[in-house]
């Protein structure tokens, strides 16, 4: 596999080796050994997420907050998605910054975002099969996000906005300093 730092500190792409022949191609997609061997991080998945959306629905721009936040290794097994993070650790020298780029089934490729970042995605495709590990489980009263249109962060979602399919949850969520200084608050 190869590892691609990113502008987030601690955020990774990861382009894993494909082996093909007669019956088609296999993947190692993931490898706890390697993984650490490859970023010094020493992960252990304990959550396994699946969602299916259509073309233009839009999840996020989530994460979990306090003891709860999770770390996350995100992939497509069908279609293809804009992928979306976004650093929001007070303490990093990279807070603010938010990293794109595209998943498929194609690409193979995934991204690891780190605990503290939010992540959100755009289906580009007709349908998508999206697929994520989580260091750590689901905790309802420790969602947050960070609503997909701020103007601060000024994401291109590579869709018009009337294509976009956004939840009622989401359209609600904060903008980028509401977050920051709600956060900066409570911690």
């Amino acid at each position: 596999m190869e590892v691609l730092e990113t502008n987030i500190n601690g955020c990774f792409e990861i382009n894993p080796k494909l082996i093909y022949d007669s019956r088609g191609y296999f993947y190692e997609s993931f490898n706890a050994a390697r993984f650490r061997e490859k970023t010094g991080l020493n992960i252990q998945f304990v959550q396994d997420n699946q969602s299916f959306s259509e073309r233009g629905v839009l999840r996020g721009l989530h994460l979990q907050k306090g003891i709860h936040a999770q770390a996350k290794l995100v992939s497509v097994l069908k279609g293809k998605v804009l992928d979306v993070a976004i650093d929001l650790r007070k303490d990093s020298e990279t807070f603010g910054e938010v990293y794109r780029t595209l998943l498929s089934e194609e690409n193979k490729k995934q991204l690891f975002i780190p605990r503290g970042c939010a992540h959100g995605f755009v289906v580009l495709s007709e349908t998508c099969l999206f697929f994520y590990k989580c260091d750590n489980y689901y905790h309802k009263a420790s969602e947050a996000g960070i609503i997909y249109d701020d103007e601060d962060l000024g994401i291109d979602w590579q869709l018009a906005k009337d294509e976009l399919i956004i939840s009622d949850k989401d359209l609600v969520l904060p903008s980028f300093k509401d977050y920051i200084s709600e956060y900066a608050q409570v911690k």
